[in-house]
């Protein structure tokens, strides 16, 4: 917020140095980026009169002047060609300083003598995006008085001896994007008094008759109508065009120049229609038509949707609501009949209107952050009190005000006693009070421990106890509370038994070749599309963001696939030819309140020598790291994400751990894969809560094992799990440890049919086995597996 400190004087009286003052507004919140000093670097340039223009003797492209400053008639040679005799300039003399250190001097151009220097724009200073056409390259040209007192000093006859303070305004503060606004936190600073400028409007014309219809009354809660006629459209004068200028904003004409004062004045934006293109008589503001067209004052047309809030006249759109008007209503030249237009909008709609279209004004960055609504009616009656002091038009008796729903006064109940105590310091309740009524909250003290507040209405950072003790703490000041010690006990930090689980899981991973990788839990709903999760699963059940980047950021994932095979294409489309990579995060399932977050592993991987079995072995051994064990790998077959008969799932007692597999031709082609690519994804959670890494002592075996081979003909659809189930439950305490050494099928081998070899232990801890013993067990062994599975052993 450009902040000029002549205009600020205007509401406050400011008595003090102007970095002084600058300070004191940092340390009460309004914090000030810079301090420019307009016309600091400027000496001995006065006003001039040219009294005589003649042709340069030996130069085609320069003249000799003769310029009255007041004490004396000098000459000067320039070469500018938009100067006349009559004209009022600003001269430089000699000994004279510009901007930029320039020192003037006396000298002779081609022969003639010149006595000093016209001054442009630029060579005072001026950025030549506020300076009107035919001042432009060339000297600037003193209009905007009749006559002038030649001699005076130029700071002074064009405003430029002011000091420009810049701040910066946090998102919450939008009540102080006004000099209103800065003028009220100013006044509470230095401890002066606020002065509001008074708006009595002096009405001449008819009463008003024009019809308002609001239709969508959730995205405009307030519309304040005025209307002018016998408008005369000029230039403003200099003392608003030079405000509007050190403010940021460029001059266009008296009506124009009158609605963006108002705005930077009050801080609520305003809008001018020409009256005589509002056919219809009337204003509705409703939502425009999907992919209507609209052409705005930039003269860029623009495609609308049907989000979008639109002025119109009933028949035609005339403004994009909050954003910018259209080109079918401005005012020109040849306007006599004005509407002014102050209204409320809901800002996030402002802010959606202007992403979509990517178009940002002055108008619409202030609707973003928020406008007090009290302030439409207000604005609407100083910009009319402007143009009627002015001369500008004759004002119409009367304000149209369709205000549907008034706004509650916000009410808050706080403690100042412990205010107080968070502060550290007592602050007194009479102190505690005015400073609250020194910044417009109706208070009435019931107790010390009990304070009601009325929040004024542009006060829409106020929500609870925190923001009051905010602004007792600035204006009491910061510099007054005394600074206290920590005190407390230091303590040694350590890892929870969570957090080194999770390290020993990522440490793990990478020692067996997995590298870890990181993705946003932000993801795009269309990830659980790609991967064919069924239409009734709940990982389609997304917590979803209110106001998200884009669609590809909209929801928070519920699974980690997606992101992790984003990450494979990534690399395969990078010609990569093998990845193996890992990632520990969260996702999130939505619940009442809060959502839920669990800890996940993905693992992923392709490449050559990549396989189901090199994605199980993965699993297993971060598994054994952490200490988990007896669980069971269960065939899965059914799961849509992936290849039938090349998928698993974990589980433990009944509980769902993880899947894991070959990923199912259709998601390969999804995303763009071209290859196998195998996938698995844990729930870190259950596995954390069902490990152990206690270490049980065995004593060393006192007597000898002995082991036995068998070799069984059994269906293809047997699972090796199904055999050593039955090994393990009718091991009579004597099996000690069964191994899987051979998998075979061939011409020896009855089709539909493979031969599965194990290697059985056996050892007793309390004496040494006999061959009795254990043929006791093993044929019971045989004999169960010939009956549960029809097991027969291999005879070649």
């Amino acid at each position: 917020m450009l902040v000029s400190l002549k205009w600020l004087r205007d509401y406050v009286d400011i008595d003090m140095d102007t970095k002084e003052f600058a300070d004191k507004m940092t340390m009460t919140g309004t914090k000030v980026e810079k301090v420019d000093f307009f016309g600091e670097e400027i000496e001995n340039v006065v006003v001039g009169k040219i009294l005589e223009i003649t042709e340069h003797p030996n130069a085609d492209k320069l003249i000799v002047t003769k310029v009255d400053v007041g004490t004396e008639v000098i000459q000067i040679v320039t070469g500018a060609k938009n100067v006349s005799v009559g004209d009022f300039i600003p001269v430089a003399r000699i000994g004279a300083k510009l901007p930029g250190g320039i020192k003037i001097k006396k000298g002779k151009l081609r022969g003639e003598l010149s006595e000093g220097m016209m001054c442009s724009a630029e060579e005072l200073g001026i950025d030549e995006h506020f300076v009107a056409e035919h001042k432009k390259n060339g000297i600037y040209i003193l209009d905007h008085e009749d006559s002038y007192e030649l001699g005076k000093d130029v700071k002074e006859v064009m405003g430029i001896n002011d000091a420009l303070i810049e701040f910066e305004l946090t998102s919450n503060r939008p009540d102080c994007r006004s000099m209103i606004g800065i003028a009220r936190e100013a006044a509470v600073t230095i401890n002066s008094k606020l002065k509001y400028p008074e708006i009595v409007v002096k009405e001449e014309g008819q009463d008003i008759n024009f019809d308002i219809k609001i239709e969508n009354e959730d995205l405009c809660n307030r519309y304040c109508a005025r209307t002018v006629k016998n408008v005369k459209i000029g230039p403003s004068p200099y003392w608003m065009q030079r405000k509007l200028i050190e403010a940021g904003v460029r001059p266009i004409n008296n009506i124009v120049d009158i609605t963006n004062y108002v705005m930077i004045e009050l801080g609520q934006p305003l809008h001018a229609f020409d009256l005589s293109k509002l056919t219809t008589g009337k204003i509705v503001v409703k939502n425009a038509q999907d992919g209507e067209k609209f052409t705005t004052l930039d003269e860029v047309e623009r495609t609308l949707d049907k989000d979008m809030l639109v002025i119109t006249d009933g028949e035609k759109s005339l403004a994009l609501a909050g954003v910018m008007g259209g080109l079918n209503s401005e005012i020109d030249d040849n306007t006599t009949e004005v509407l002014l237009e102050g209204a409320s909008f809901k800002r996030e709609n402002i802010r959606a209107t202007s992403k979509k279209l990517g178009l940002r004004t002055e108008a619409s960055g202030r609707y973003e952050k928020g406008i007090d609504t009290n302030l439409a009616k207000e604005a609407v009656n100083r910009a009319a009190q402007l143009i009627e002091m002015l001369g500008c038009g004759t004002v119409d008796k009367g304000v149209v005000d369709i205000y549907p729903t008034k706004p509650e006064v916000k009410k808050l109940v706080v403690n100042p006693q412990r205010i107080n105590k968070l502060l550290g310091v007592e602050v007194p309740m009479d102190q505690f009070v005015g400073i609250l009524e020194s910044l417009e909250f109706n208070c009435n003290l019931v107790s010390s421990e009990k304070l009601e507040i009325e929040v004024p209405s542009f006060r829409l950072d106020m929500e609870q106890e925190a923001d009051v003790f905010e602004e007792i703490a600035r204006i009491y000041g910061f510099e007054n509370i005394p600074s206290a010690q920590l005190e407390g006990n230091a303590t040694a930090g350590v890892k929870t038994a969570k957090q080194k689980f999770m390290d020993n899981v990522k440490n793990t991973a990478t020692s067996i070749g997995l590298n870890e990788i990181l993705t946003y839990s932000f993801v795009s709903p269309k990830g659980v599309d790609k991967i064919q999760l069924p239409e009734n699963d709940p990982k389609r059940s997304f917590v979803t963001l209110i106001n998200p980047l884009g669609e590809e950021t909209s929801v928070m994932r519920t699974t980690m696939m997606p992101s992790m095979l984003d990450v494979l294409y990534t690399n395969i489309s990078r010609k990569v030819d093998s990845a193996c990579a890992f990632e520990c995060g969260h996702t999130f399932t939505p619940q009442n309140g809060l959502p839920k977050e669990h800890n996940h592993v993905c693992i992923g991987m392709y490449g050559k020598d990549v396989d189901f079995f090199a994605l199980k072995g993965a699993i297993e051994v971060i598994c054994k790291s952490v200490g988990f064990k007896d669980y069971e790998v269960i065939p899965e077959k059914e799961n849509s994400t992936f290849h039938p008969g090349r998928c698993a799932r974990l589980e433990y007692n009944g509980m769902y751990v993880g899947t894991f597999g070959e990923l199912h031709p259709n998601v390969i082609e999804n995303y763009s894969l071209g290859q196998r690519v195998y996938i698995a994804e844990l729930d870190l959670d259950v596995i954390f809560e069902n490990s152990s890494n206690n270490i049980v002592y065995s004593p060393l075996p006192k007597f000898p094992s002995t082991s036995r081979d068998i070799a069984l003909i059994v269906k293809d659809d047997v699972y090796v799990k199904d055999i050593e189930d039955i090994i393990k439950s009718n091991g009579a305490g004597l099996v000690e440890a069964y191994k899987l050494f051979d998998v075979y099928k061939g011409a020896q081998i009855e089709e539909g049919h493979k031969s599965i070899a194990y290697s059985i232990t056996y050892r007793s801890k309390e004496k040494t086995l006999t061959d009795e013993d254990v043929a006791k067990v093993h044929d019971v062994i045989l004999k169960e597996l010939a009956e549960k599975l029809n097991a027969n052993l291999r005879s070649n």
